[in-house]
Order: structure tokens, then sequence, then C-alpha cells
């Protein structure tokens, strides 16, 4: 076996199989990634691996041009950027096999310490600025500013992050090499620029879809200490996030809005039934627990 072999092997699942694969990642942590796709090429892998693999045939030759023309990075398990902390064990096969990446920083150095703010699309004036004056003030103290790169609460906490000279994550549910929202770019370039990363499970070229959006909200909850709900609504997206917070033993806090306030519902739901704690700055959030 040799590190091509692997990488290789690691970039053919990425395609062939749509995250979460519990069963698949269960079969590479006994097996091993380059076993493993040949045993899903001979078709005796266990039927519970072989029904996640949606793309059998997928090739990977769109990947290997990316990384040879330096355009994105893969990051893996046995990469000293892989932040093994965060990552490792996460239930229900949650961890992904590898991570696409654009920019030079290191994912383990900046989610060393770090804070996901996510929240309403549909932010009001109000969710815009508590989210973008709470993440100024994270990357003033040092800390990372996670988010999904999406409108409203997820942009101006990456700019709060910016404004500050901080560097902040975009988790993508696209290839690193996609711009969605495409009024984004600027920002997105933007973050890599100001020391940040774009970061995905996803190969190159990969499209945005509802699922892949629900999915990566596992990774904004894994990759960081604390997840803040600034702004939400009755059926927000952003409750994915709380849950996998929740699950994986995260803390995960909520900012308090007007009571009358539609984009506040889902927050004040979250405080009454203990799902998460109150915030009102960034001095009610922890961010320390030492996890690489």
């Amino acid at each position: 076996m040799t590190v091509l072999d692997d990488l290789r092997a690691r970039l053919f699942l990425l395609r062939a199989a749509e995250p979460p694969a519990p069963a698949l990642h269960q079969y590479v942590a006994v097996h091993g990634v380059v076993e493993t796709v040949e045993h899903i090429w001979d078709r005796s892998a266990p039927a519970a691996v072989l029904n996640e693999i949606t793309r059998p045939g997928a090739q990977i030759g769109d990947d290997l041009r990316a990384l040879d023309a330096g355009t994105a990075r893969v990051i893996t398990p046995e990469d000293n950027d892989w932040p093994t902390g965060r990552l490792t064990a996460l239930p229900g096969g949650g961890a992904p096999l590898a991570l696409w990446t654009r920019g030079d920083a290191s994912l383990a150095e900046l989610t060393h310490q770090a804070v996901t703010i996510t929240g309403a699309r549909a932010a009001s004036p109000y969710g815009e600025t508590i989210a973008a004056e709470m993440s100024y003030d994270l990357a003033e103290a040092g800390v990372t500013v996670v988010s999904g790169g999406g409108f409203g609460v997820d942009a101006a906490a990456h700019r709060g992050a910016l404004a500050a000279n901080g560097p902040t994550i975009v988790v993508l549910a696209h290839g690193v090499d996609q711009t969605y929202p495409s009024a984004h770019a600027r920002l997105f370039q933007s973050v890599i620029d100001n020391g940040g990363l774009l970061v995905s499970e996803y190969p190159i070229g990969a499209r945005p879809s509802r699922v892949r959006l629900h999915t990566r909200c596992r990774l904004l909850a894994a990759l960081t200490a604390a997840t803040v709900i600034v702004e939400a609504g009755q059926r927000s997206g952003a409750f994915a996030v709380v849950r996998a917070a929740n699950e994986f033993g995260r803390r995960t806090y909520g900012v308090p809005g007007p009571i009358n306030s539609a984009t506040s519902v889902g927050v004040h739901e979250l405080l009454r039934t203990g799902a998460a704690t109150l915030a009102s700055s960034v001095e009610h959030i922890n961010y320390q627990d030492g996890l690489r």
C-alpha cells in the first residue's frame, strides 16, 4: 500500500458514497480504505456497505487535477492538519473520511479554539448585528469563528470575524471550488485571504442540495467547542446543528430576541426546553475544552 493508493481510495469513497455513511465508515475503520475499495469493486463488502455506495463508477480525475494545480487540498485522519480531538469517534459514523479545504491554514490549529455561530438566513437587522458583534469579539479573543457561509446570520458572523482581522472557517455543502450562494464569491475569497479556510467533505464540482445542507450541520457542530444560535424561526435548519452539538457533547447557546419576533421563536424554544443556554455576550460562551 502506498500513500497515493490511500489518497485515491479516499477520493473515490468521497465520491462513491453520500455522507454520512455509517456502515462504510465502520468498515473502513476495520479494513482500511484501500481494502474497502477493493471489496466494493469485487462486491465482497457487506450488503450494508454496498447499499451506501450510490456512485460505484465514480471517477476522481477532477479531484486529482485540482490537487495537482494546488487549487485545493485534501486532509485525512493521518495528517497533522486533521483536528483529531474534534472528529474522532463521533457517534453514528459521523466523522468524515477526509476533508477538502481551500486556504493555507491548518484546520487543526484553527479549530483548537473555535465557536460556531449560525442561525436564520432571513435574519433581522438585530440578528445580523449581534452575530457580527459576537464574532468580532470572539476573533479579538483569538477564537476562530465557524459558520456555513449562507445569507443572514452566517454571513454576518464571517464578516464580523474578518472585521477583527481574525480567521474564519466556512463549512460548505458543496465542493470547495463552487460558490453557494453565488453572491458570496468575494466573501469566500476574503476568508481565504485572511488566513481562514473553506472546508467540505464533498468532492470537486459537487453541487449543493437540501440533503447536503442538512448533512453538513454535523460538521458545523463537531468542529468547535460550542455552537451559538443567534436567530432561528420555528422550523429553522439551525436546529440540526443544535441536535448534532448535543449529541457530540458540545455546548449550545441561544441569543434571546424580542418575544414577538418570528426569527427568535426557535431560539426561545431552545432556551425554554433547556436545549441551549442563554448567551447575551461572548463572556457567556465557554469555548475552552482543549480538544485538537
